[in-house]
């Protein structure tokens, strides 16, 4: 198998990609401050996802790093809410935060599935 057939590898690369063309709708002084803390953040859950599953043969490793990429999707998230509060006129923020709520939720549920039932 490859992380590539992972419902929240998938989910969390649209995302990325969408949030990294989305980031730029904000203002040009926030292009290096908020936008690129969501930018990496975002990018985070993703890259976090990926470089676990290359140590899934340690279960331990595997849970840390989706735990890492569980955090990065709630900083995202907060990063999001921020937007929101500062810019509403952007309003694509709202459905993005919609996703990355779902994202979080199936990522708890994965960290749960491989607690319980991995095996390396």
């Amino acid at each position: 198998m490859s992380y590539h057939k992972l419902d929240i590898y998938n989910l969390s690369f649209e995302l990325f990609i969408e949030t990294h063309r989305l980031s730029f709708q904000l203002p040009k002084y926030e292009l290096y401050e908020l936008g690129s803390q969501l930018r990496r953040s975002s990018d985070s859950v993703n890259s976090n996802i990926v470089e676990g599953y290359g140590r899934r043969m340690y279960k331990a490793d595997y849970i840390r790093f989706l735990v890492f990429s569980h955090s990065s999707c709630d900083e995202t998230t907060n990063h999001i809410l921020k937007i929101i509060r500062l810019y509403p006129d952007i309003t694509e923020f709202n459905e993005i935060l919609e996703k990355y709520k779902l994202l979080g939720g199936k990522l708890h549920n994965y960290i749960e599935y491989v607690k319980n039932n991995w095996r390396a």
